[in-house]
């Protein structure tokens, strides 16, 4: 029997929603259309709950890119549509993909895209987002691009890159014929715009398409397989959120508890942006130890592995994370917990100057610094630093010169310390969700 469309899901600890995902798709798949859900590794119980619900689920190395590949090569429909879990299609999505491909002789396409808020600034921004596509001619994956096998087999599928794989799919399909733009909509979860701020999302996302659009030396024209060869990784440290142990500045202000809260979100934003980064494989490491109840949550959430950070001061604690890292021949980039301006590609850089510096780092505004990253070993380098003061950066800049490394410093950020941190947190709408 014909299969007119495949509807390609690729997954990460979607537990919470895959059911809802593909419930949406019944009636699609009633009228002739596939599931396939490819998943990338999933901590939780993703992989089973979507058993029922597809006609295939299949596992791929992680990344949204690989991910789709994987339930291309494996699907029979004649067309080929990818979606975000968190996006809904039209009820008549399939007549309207094979309707408009036929009418308009075209061999790709995607939809037009609302964003599920009652936020007036979201509803603009995908208005923006439905207008560009329309100018530019390229698509990006919350708008579920379609497109028939025969034109997808000839760009040879998505680039094997870890971000943008949808500017580039599309930028290749445009050398073909210009895309379908149906004014039918899909309806797109608000969650990634809540989690990480509309205004911070949208720097992420012009950070990125300039990053891409300036070549060879930019993040996402990295490709996975150049990312696996260097054999990086991230490390998050974190404190367990015990109220009167964590953002005692803020203690005054918050409260103990609400202080605890806010550090137990800015923590879960870490290890998001760490995996967005898709820059290699996240450890969340944990003090006093990793078996508090709430980086074990961690971990199911996030499907992350849980290290217990050894040794007497900060500088001890990263030596060790490093020594860890070295000892199996990988580069790794360390962050805190405490910077909300911290974006996915600013990891993606710093994985990436690993492969020509010994030593990255982010300096941060009260002179400390929110990134940190070794190539190979750097003895002594963190040996009798003023840890917790405004001398940190400088004091390492010092070291730094005196070993003989080369080295490469990134744009300063700021973090979250102070009340007149937290006042900037909640202007510049970065404010973590604390109730997980």
């Amino acid at each position: 029997m014909r299969t007119p469309l495949s509807i390609v899901l690729p997954v990460l600890n979607e537990a919470g929603l895959i059911e809802s995902s593909l419930g949406a798709l019944q009636e699609l798949r009633a009228q002739g259309a596939e599931v396939i859900v490819v998943d990338g590794g999933s901590a939780d119980a993703t992989p089973a709950l979507a058993a029922a619900l597809a006609e295939r689920v299949i596992t791929a190395p992680r990344g949204r890119a690989s991910q789709m590949n994987a339930g291309a090569r494996v699907s029979r429909g004649e067309v080929l549509l990818f979606l975000h879990a968190d996006t809904r299609l039209p009820r008549d999505a399939l007549e309207a993909i094979t309707a408009g491909l036929r009418a308009s002789d075209r061999g790709w396409g995607r939809f037009d895209v609302v964003i599920e808020a009652k936020s007036p600034l979201l509803r603009v921004i995908a208005a923006m987002m439905n207008a560009r596509s329309r100018l530019t001619g390229i698509a990006t994956g919350d708008q579920a691009i379609f497109v028939q096998r025969a034109a997808f087999d000839a760009v040879g599928g998505f680039p094997d890159i870890p971000l943008m794989e949808d500017v580039a799919l599309s930028k290749a399909l445009k050398r073909q014929s210009p895309p379908l733009c149906l004014r039918d909509r899909v309806v797109t979860s608000a969650r990634r715009w809540k989690r990480n701020g509309a205004i911070r999302t949208i720097i992420l996302m012009w950070r990125l398409r300039l990053a891409y659009a300036l070549g060879a030396d930019s993040p996402a024209a990295m490709t996975l397989s150049a990312l696996r060869s260097k054999a990086g990784g991230i490390a998050v440290f974190a404190k367990a959120p015990v109220p009167g142990a964590v953002k005692t500045r803020l203690a005054p202000l918050l409260g103990p508890a609400g202080a605890a809260a806010l550090h137990a979100g800015l923590v879960r934003r870490a290890l998001s942006t760490a995996i967005e980064a898709h820059a290699g494989p996240v450890e969340l490491w944990c003090t006093p130890a990793e078996t508090h109840p709430f980086f074990e949550r961690c971990a199911r959430d996030f499907g992350v592995a849980l290290r217990r950070q050894v040794g007497q001061d900060l500088g001890e604690r990263m030596q060790a994370a490093f020594a860890a890292a070295h000892s199996a021949g990988n580069a790794l980039v360390l962050i805190g917990s405490d910077c909300p301006a911290l974006l996915p590609s600013d990891l993606c850089v710093a994985m990436q100057a690993l492969s020509s510096q010994d030593v990255v780092i982010q300096p941060a505004e009260d002179g400390g610094f929110v990134l940190i990253g070794l190539a190979a070993p750097v003895p002594q380098l963190f040996e009798g630093i003023a840890w917790g003061e405004s001398v940190v950066m400088s004091q390492t800049r010092a070291r730094l010169a005196r070993i003989g490394v080369r080295w490469r410093e990134l744009a300063i950020l700021w973090d979250v310390d102070r009340p007149e941190d937290y006042a900037r947190l909640q202007q510049e709408g970065l404010l973590p969700e604390v109730g997980s």
